[in-house]
């Protein structure tokens, strides 16, 4: 089965800003912002949709019941950011922090991470279709309880990752790295790995190898 690729974020006309609040309820739409500090702050219902934001920060955020749509997050920080519970769709994250940010039991479509740096991040409990992760930083991350179809790594650092109860099969990891990994041994049937992600898989699940 070829696996399909993020479709990209759709922008209209965008209008330039240099100040938006984050407030309950707020739809932000059609705006281009760039490094504004949003840190800090308690927010319900907030909408993004058809927006491109650049450096701006978002640190240690509680956006509950947030959704994101055709937006573009470029060279942001978004660490330690509680996102859980959120829809994201076509949304592109090009070199942004994602370090500690909770993705957790959110429902991802069409989505891209590029270039970032989402250590200590969790995409546990989310529903992922079409979402591609490239020459992304994703060590110490937990993919537990993940429900996925066409998710893609690709020159991935994935040291220390946490997979269990993820069903794997058809998941290609050839194209990335780890160290030490996590998976359900009944859930590893068809997952594609090189022969050396194999010895590290085999040595983690307890296996002697007798070379």
């Amino acid at each position: 089965m070829k696996l399909k690729k993020p479709v990209p974020p759709l922008l209209p006309q965008l209008t330039e800003t240099d100040f938006i609040s984050l407030d309950d309820e707020v739809i932000i739409e059609g705006l281009v912002l760039k490094e504004q500090d949003l840190s800090y702050q308690d927010v319900r219902n907030l909408v993004f949709r058809e927006c491109q934001f650049e450096k701006i920060t978002m640190n240690r955020n509680h956006l509950e019941r947030f959704e994101c749509s055709n937006v573009i997050f470029d060279h942001c920080d978004l660490s330690n950011t509680e996102w859980i519970g959120a829809s994201f769709h076509q949304v592109h994250f090009r070199q942004c922090k994602l370090t500690g940010t909770n993705f957790a039991e959110s429902y991802l479509r069409d989505c891209l991470f590029e270039d970032c740096l989402a250590d200590y991040s969790s995409f546990s409990a989310t529903n992922q279709k079409v979402v591609q992760f490239k020459r992304t930083s994703l060590s110490d991350t937990e993919f537990v309880e993940v429900a996925w179809n066409h998710l893609l790594f690709d020159s991935c650092s994935l040291t220390g990752s946490n997979w269990f109860h993820t069903k794997l099969s058809g998941l290609d990891l050839t194209k990335s790295t780890f160290e030490k990994i996590a998976f359900s041994q009944e859930l590893l049937k068809g997952l594609k790995v090189t022969q050396e992600q194999a010895i590290t898989i085999a040595a983690g699940l307890g296996l002697i190898i007798d070379e």
